[in-house]
């Protein structure tokens, strides 16, 4: 693909899981399908790709301790890993066309929570997950990142990998928030740019956000890699959630979803980022196939 060319992404999983009558619960979240019933998550998948999805994300951010437990990640995270792999390549290589396979690396102490992060405890954990994930995914993806430090430490895990690495920032929520984008740590979206950069990411993405939030972020990093003259791709997968607080943890419960954000709502805050420079979009939680099918119909070239 050209530098001007959109890469589609996939939308969220565990709300299609359970929309789709697969096993979901808490504490394990998507991870429940995953253990219980694989056949629901190569559904989700195909159903992804039959919207249009250039990427589909392997379905491995719920599988860290404190979803499925520590007894069972020390016994099963690496298989956990691998299956998730498995079934979104499995997807992918019969979609009859290129279909590229995301390794989604989550939070692994925490969503949103950037005062959670330990590095002694996550090193191990991303390890699991990136041995599991390796023998099957096209590029890394870090996401719903909430702070630098877990996306250095990302980095360092992957050692001499040599695959792309997508570095994905949740931002701030609430009312005014778009005005001064922030991570969720409070860091800077220039901050983030350049720790991409000296990180060697392929691209830097906004995720699991509200989208009012997004193209400020969007145009922030566009200035910040033009500046540097980084060949970096922008990427945008909004949320459907209403704000969030600072206390908010990421997959705690089903959180209700915005009306107004229908197929055609979500395609109009699509096109500004495109507008404004984003080269990849798609959906995080809430965000279904319906949506990435409207974003595949209505999004071109950006507006001259």
């Amino acid at each position: 693909m050209t530098r001007n060319d959109l890469i589609l992404l996939d939308g969220g999983t565990g709300r299609e899981l359970a929309r789709r009558g697969a096993p979901f619960r808490q504490p394990e979240w998507s991870a429940l399908a995953l253990i219980e019933a694989p056949a629901f998550v190569a559904e989700v998948h195909r159903a992804y790709v039959d919207a249009g999805a250039d990427v589909i994300t392997t379905n491995s951010y719920a599988v860290v301790p404190f979803h499925i437990g520590e007894a069972r990640f020390a016994e099963q995270g690496r298989e956990l890993a691998d299956l998730a792999g498995r079934l979104a390549r499995e997807t992918a290589n019969a979609a009859g066309r290129p279909v590229a396979v995301a390794g989604s690396l989550p939070p692994v102490c925490g969503s949103y929570r950037a005062d959670l992060f330990d590095p002694a405890a996550a090193a191990p954990i991303l390890d699991a997950l990136i041995a599991g994930l390796a023998p099957h995914v096209d590029h890394w993806q870090a996401e719903t990142l909430s702070a630098i430090e877990e996306a250095k430490l990302v980095r360092a895990r992957l050692g001499d990998d040599s695959r792309p690495l997508w570095l994905s920032f949740t931002l701030r929520d609430g009312p005014d928030a778009s005005a001064t984008p922030r991570l969720r740590s409070g860091q800077s979206v220039a901050q983030a740019v350049s720790a991409a950069i000296d990180l060697g990411a392929a691209a830097i993405l906004f995720n699991c956000s509200q989208p009012e939030v997004m193209a400020g972020a969007v145009e922030v990093a566009r200035r910040a890699l033009d500046a540097a003259d980084a060949a970096i791709r922008i990427g945008v997968y909004a949320n459907a959630f209403p704000p969030q607080t600072a206390e908010a943890e990421a997959n705690s419960g089903l959180d209700p979803i915005r009306e107004d954000l229908t197929p055609e709502g979500y395609l109009a805050f699509a096109r500004a980022w495109r507008d404004r420079g984003a080269e990849i979009i798609g959906g995080c939680c809430g965000i279904g196939p319906e949506h990435i099918a409207a974003l595949k119909a209505g999004l071109g070239r950006p507006t001259p």
